[in-house]
């Protein structure tokens, strides 16, 4: 009663006080962070955009955006590459909601020459599972990209290759399946796929992308690249065609955030869209592939995030959003080396998330207990007067045997290393460890102890990390 109770107090909160602006400490940690971070790697540029309450309280650039744009600011848009899959991935689950197509049709359905057709589906394009061969995993510009092309032209290279696996086996990465996916987009939406981009998503969400391929010119961002540890240069597009439906868009920051707040609040797209979107695709053995449609979903320090990158010749982003804290952050640089989008991500939600999950409970670490302890379960000894009654009913004999017989060749941990700090559940504190042996064993404990320094353990378990 009480949590809802909470839960409505808080949407009755003015909008101002759930957005939570930036304190003026949060705000001088980013912009140190971010000037550190452009000064340590020598990327040129960076935007950023954070959304906390689910609103964007931070909206600003830093560094040079090219040689004719000294200094970079927050309106300028962003190639943002393979971010672009998830707008693809919304817009066939629109057309699957229109009935126009199937997520689960066959890719015979709308292309019959793609090779394996018959045996793959659009759900398999978008999660990467189809089989086709990636016709740019190169980190550069390949040479055949100095020259323009069109979708057609990279299918007829790429998708009529033999299969790399068997459709739905395997998880590989393949800018090839997005564009065989876009040209299926526009077979069943009857629009070209720009248009049916705009019509149903960027205007509803009030933004203005751009094509990627026309933000190469004077008037907007230069992208960088850098030769080991050489001087930064300006890096040379790609011609025409090369980033079409697999990471064709060019946003600001803050356009990106519009639509991780669209996420959050599940907004835009049916609920049952979003949610299908994040939820990563099983093999066909039964194992998750870890990615979902066009994001991947996954725990970052006891939260879940959803998240996707993205790479083009000379820049790099990163959108993550946490969807439970109503927090996003979105880097954008101009800059396909050093992975600055993914570093400055993890600095500024350490400033910008919540810290109740990180607060100081008052409990010592117990590191030195937690390594004595285990030498002697790995000796086939126990002290009754250590445990709880819990803990001494799930130490029998036989559990004890175990321990000593599994433990004891290991030898010693090299490294009993506390993962975070001591958190209460249930009555008690919880401590997790990691375990780190000579042969290259790497094992967890996760235990539990009553309060204080000496309190006894109701909890002392190995596993397998």
């Amino acid at each position: 009663m009480l949590r809802h109770a909470l839960a409505l107090a808080a949407l009755a909160l003015p909008l101002p006080a759930l957005a939570q602006a930036l304190t003026p400490a949060e705000q001088t940690a980013i912009d140190q962070a971010v000037t550190a971070t452009l000064k340590e790697t020598g990327v040129p540029s960076a935007q950023v955009a954070v959304v906390r309450g689910g609103q964007i309280v931070l909206d600003k650039a830093w560094g040079k955006a090219s040689e004719r744009i000294p200094v970079a600011n927050e309106k300028l848009p962003y190639q943002i590459a393979s971010n672009s899959k998830q707008f693809l991935a919304a817009l066939l689950l629109l057309l699957e909601d229109d009935g126009k197509l199937s997520l689960d049709d066959t890719v015979a359905k709308w292309l019959p020459d793609v090779s394996g057709a018959e045996r793959m589906t659009v759900r398999q394009l978008l999660s990467h599972t189809s089989g086709l061969q990636d016709f740019w995993p190169q980190d550069y510009l390949f040479s055949d990209m100095t020259k323009p092309t069109q979708p057609q032209g990279i299918v007829d290279r790429w998708a009529k290759k033999p299969l790399d696996y068997a459709p739905g086996t395997r998880m590989q990465y393949s800018n090839t399946g997005y564009v065989v996916a876009g040209l299926i987009a526009e077979k069943a939406g009857g629009k070209p796929l720009w248009q049916q981009f705009d019509e149903r998503l960027f205007t509803p969400l009030g933004i203005k992308p751009h094509k990627l391929d026309e933000t190469n010119g004077p008037a907007f961002p230069e992208g960088y690249h850098r030769a080991a540890l050489g001087p930064v240069r300006a890096a040379t597009p790609p011609a025409r065609g090369w980033l079409w439906a697999a990471g064709e868009l060019s946003m600001t920051a803050a356009e990106l955030a519009k639509w991780d707040i669209a996420r959050m609040n599940r907004t835009l797209l049916p609920r049952e869209d979003w949610e299908e979107m994040e939820t990563p695709v099983r093999l066909a053995d039964g194992t998750a592939s870890g990615y979902g449609l066009g994001v991947t979903k996954h725990q970052v320090k006891g939260r879940t995030v959803v998240d996707h990158g993205g790479e083009s010749v000379g820049f790099l982003s990163q959108s993550s959003t946490w969807i439970d804290d109503k927090v996003a952050v979105v880097v954008l640089t101009n800059a396909d080396f050093a992975g600055v989008p993914d570093s400055l991500t993890d600095k500024i939600a350490e400033v910008v998330l919540p810290k109740a999950m990180q607060a100081d409970i008052g409990e010592a670490a117990r590191d030195e207990d937690a390594r004595a302890t285990l030498a002697e379960l790995t000796a086939g000894k126990l002290d009754p007067a250590r445990y709880t009654a819990n803990a001494r009913f799930y130490f029998t004999a036989q559990t004890l045997g175990d321990y000593a017989q599994s433990l004891s060749p290991l030898g010693t941990p090299q490294e009993v290393k506390a993962l975070g700090k001591p958190r209460l559940r249930g009555g008690f504190v919880n401590r997790n460890f990691a375990l780190s042996y000579k042969d290259g064993q790497k094992l967890v404990l996760i235990t539990y102890a009553e309060p204080g320094e000496k309190g006894r353990w109701e909890q002392f378990i190995v596993m397998p990390r």
